[in-house]
């Protein structure tokens, strides 16, 4: 699986306005929302399930990086989207850093193959440094859009 087949460009926070987690991760579920990519009536529970999700586990992995994620019954395909944040986000993350770059993912609950497979999309990128960076430096959509489709072209940083 390729970033091309679940990350909504068009939700793409660059500049997220808020250092609370809470807010981070609605602000991205609004965009997706915004962007036509939930089902009708479903943002707030969505949001809802993520939040519960991110409480029972940190989902910031360190180095900067949030990958708050859920299955959700309502979902019909696994869908993302990346916020960027100058100020940093306290994830509760591994290495006690803020985060900079948050990509939510957002998966069927009956499809629990390709919510593994966008995991190890995601994972497999994040895992680099170089990748890390240019996620962090990026300041428009574009320039996100430009670095997820440069990884799945080229997938060994």
């Amino acid at each position: 699986m390729k970033f091309t087949d679940f990350i909504c460009f068009d939700a793409t926070i660059q500049q997220l306005e808020t250092d609370d987690r809470d807010q981070v991760i609605r602000a991205l579920v609004q965009s997706l929302d915004k962007a036509g990519k939930l089902p009708s009536g479903q943002a707030e529970d969505i949001l809802q399930a993520v939040i519960d999700r991110e409480n029972e586990a940190s989902t910031g992995m360190g180095k900067g990086v949030a990958v708050p994620h859920v299955k959700h019954p309502a979902l019909q395909e696994v869908i993302g989207a990346v916020g960027i944040s100058e100020r940093g986000i306290d994830f509760s993350a591994l290495d006690k850093q803020p985060v900079f770059s948050v990509i939510l993912l957002l998966s069927p609950e009956d499809s629990p193959e390709k919510h593994l497979q966008a995991m190890e999309t995601v994972f497999k990128d994040l895992q680099q440094e170089k990748f890390r960076r240019f996620l962090k430096q990026s300041r428009t959509a574009e320039q996100v859009e430009d670095l997820l489709r440069e990884a799945d072209e080229c997938p060994s940083w």
